[in-house]
């Protein structure tokens, strides 16, 4: 099976040894999406709901890159600085997922890269 590695100028560039994402032929492994805007680089400014919707945009971008969407999405993992911030994150992913919802797992963590308080990551399927 032959994989192809995708980037967009519309989701964050890969600041390290991965990519955006990998399709491996129906599928799209998107790496995890900080809350970083684009054009800019930086941080999303605003809350955790801020910070959440700017991750899943991330992963929008790169989903439609190849002619998908987040109804492809199979399997999502949410990483959370707080715990407690998971009624907050979980409100603005729902407008995201409201028909036929991916399986998720969710945790908190230490730390995340550059501050973050969420980083989402997603697995779709996208076939044609």
């Amino acid at each position: 099976m032959m994989k192809k590695i995708i980037a967009t100028e519309k989701a964050p560039a890969a600041v390290g040894a991965y990519s955006q994402a990998v399709r491996a032929g129906d599928l799209i492994f998107v790496s995890g999406q900080l809350p970083l805007v684009p054009e800019t680089g930086l941080m999303a400014e605003g809350d955790i709901s801020a910070q959440a919707r700017q991750s899943l945009e991330n992963l929008k971008a790169i989903l439609a890159s190849e002619g998908c969407a987040m109804e492809n999405a199979v399997k999502t993992t949410v990483l959370l600085e707080n715990i407690d911030d998971f009624a907050a994150v979980n409100a603005v992913y729902a407008e995201y997922f409201q028909k036929d919802c991916p399986a998720r797992a969710c945790y908190a963590v230490d730390k995340l890269p550059k501050g973050a308080k969420v980083e989402i990551e997603l697995i779709a399927y996208c076939g044609k």
